[in-house]
């Protein structure tokens, strides 16, 4: 081997460049350092983010489309509070299984495409679940025992099929699983610090805003239609133009460059060194719990809510029974507001009031996530309770209640990200997923169904809403747990997060080595003199 061969081998070792820089020097190219570290533009970051908000803002809104019109399918398909319940969980349910192994994938392989592909079997699966009929119709010749065709003219068919709802909204999960997972990890790639802090803000302001609009196109475009399958065909359509704008505009930035800790030089380990070492660090296992609080209460408000307010209206007479669809349009539309506004104030005062506590303490993030599940409690207790009193009292105490509840979403993503490295991060996305949604918003709105179901009495107008009343009170006690658990957090943040800022491969652990543009792995030892 020539000496000039032995350096053109060696070069990239000692290289800060990565492992894909074409051969022939850097001649007729910019300098290294006016080059982004995440070998994306600044614009082009800009645009990553926000089409990355706009499809987390699809995404939610999706996901509470159905409850904005669940008095409706409960009407359309006969069914009590446990069963509607379950349309919130099983979807939940497949969301979190799979959250795992979309994390697996996006730590080892091209996100933009899995995300791609995720959002354009969601939107298909999305567009099916609007086609479940009822019943279906079926012709049987008539037997001389056969009873007779009913008085009123309806039509003999199978059983209801709220089953087929119930599957097509569990396939839903599957398609945003591969992008809450992926997404943050994307914007960690390509900020750091305060614009990083700054862009998760704008990220997930999508989450309370996507929220009320589900709610709000959900009633709205239900009953304009006067059918509520209408309101599951929104989104669709929206999700394509989605991921024509991943496959275009974004582009995969390099993992941990923009740290100075570059991908090919930020060692990979086994997915199940990962969960160990995720395990052990207890800013992200406390911090995960704490927002599976938060987790639990909003997946309980965000279905039980509209319908909570409807009965309240029948018990204390300002508003009739439901006989027909569109039941509940008005208060899905009233709530889905307060959800997008108090989003928007929740999200950024606590941002803000973070940004100013962090120049006296090192725990602000952790600190302020338990202020604002601690001050929730009670302005949600007090809603549920005023709501057979006063309407008016009842938004005023749900408004306050969903601000402080919404402080903590970018924080705790924040959090994640600055105390777990960057080639565990989808994996630790998908493992707070599963863990917040497990004990979270996955079971919560069946629990509240199925104890609203066995508190009730009789089927009067009274007790369809006292038995809803007494199992929603059940979240304000898991908010005051949930704070406590931030507090918890606060105990271990700092030196959790100078662990991941100073993380180096130890000598049991393999580092990337590019060799004639190929990835070699071999022990630190091996290379260390």
């Amino acid at each position: 081997m020539s000496l000039a061969e032995t350096a053109s081998e060696s070069a990239p070792f000692f290289s800060e460049d990565s492992e894909g820089e074409e051969p022939g020097g850097s001649a007729g190219r910019r300098p290294p350092e006016e080059e982004p570290p995440s070998g994306v533009s600044s614009v082009r970051a800009l645009l990553t983010v926000l089409i990355l908000c706009y499809i987390n803002l699809l995404n939610y809104m999706d996901r509470f489309t159905v409850a904005g019109v669940l008095p409706d399918i409960e009407q359309y398909f006969g069914i009590d509070d446990g069963k509607s319940g379950l349309l919130q969980t099983v979807f939940i349910c497949s969301y979190m299984f799979l959250a795992p192994a979309f994390g697996y994938l996006g730590d080892r392989y091209n996100r933009k495409v899995i995300m791609s592909v995720g959002i354009m079997f969601w939107s298909l699966v999305t567009l099916a679940s609007s086609y479940t009929p009822k019943e279906v119709s079926v012709c049987v010749l008539p037997l001389p025992f056969d009873p007779p065709p009913p008085a009123d003219g309806t039509s003999l068919g199978v059983p209801q099929h709220f089953w087929a709802l119930l599957l097509t909204r569990g396939l839903v999960g599957v398609g945003e699983a591969s992008y809450s997972t992926i997404a943050p990890t994307i914007i960690a790639d390509l900020y750091v610090k305060g614009q990083r802090t700054n862009m998760l803000s704008v990220f997930y302001f999508a989450i309370p805003v996507g929220s009320g609009l589900g709610y709000i196109v959900g009633s709205q475009v239900g009953g304009a239609a006067q059918d509520w399958h209408w309101a599951l065909r929104v989104t669709p359509g929206l999700g394509l133009i989605a991921v024509l704008l991943l496959l275009f505009v974004v582009k995969e930035p390099i993992r941990g460059a923009i740290e100075d800790r570059p991908e090919d030089h930020t060692q990979r380990t086994s997915w199940l060194a990962d969960l160990q070492a995720l395990s052990k660090n207890y800013s992200f296992v406390l911090s995960t719990f704490g927002f599976t609080a938060v987790a639990f209460v909003t997946g309980s408000l965000a279905l039980w809510a509209p319908t909570f307010l409807f009965r309240a209206a029948v018990f204390t007479g300002e508003r009739p029974p439901c006989s027909e669809g569109n039941c509940a349009s008005s208060d899905s539309l009233i709530f889905g507001v307060i959800t997008c506004v108090t989003g928007v104030l929740g999200v950024a005062s606590g941002v803000q009031v973070s940004r100013q506590l962090r120049t006296r303490t090192a725990r602000a993030d952790p600190l302020v996530c338990a202020a604002g599940l601690l001050l929730s409690a009670p302005f949600l207790y007090l809603a549920i309770v005023f709501a057979q009193a006063s309407t008016t009292a009842t938004y005023v105490f749900i408004f306050f209640g969903e601000t402080f509840l919404s402080m903590n979403w970018a924080i705790v993503a924040d959090i994640l990200l600055y105390v777990v490295v960057p080639t565990r991060r989808s994996t630790a996305e998908a493992f707070q997923i599963v863990i917040s949604h497990l004990l979270g918003d996955a079971g919560s709105p069946y629990m509240i169904g199925v104890v609203s179901d066995s508190l009730r009495r009789t089927d009067s107008f009274l007790w369809q809403f006292r038995s809803l009343q007494l199992s929603l009170l059940l979240c304000s006690f898991v908010a005051v747990v949930g704070g406590g658990f931030f507090l918890a957090t606060a105990l271990f943040i700092e030196g959790d997060r100078d662990r991941a800022t100073n993380h180096a491969p130890t000598e049991d652990e393999p580092i990337v080595v590019p060799q004639s543009g190929r990835s070699t792995r071999v022990p630190v030892s091996s290379v260390l003199i």
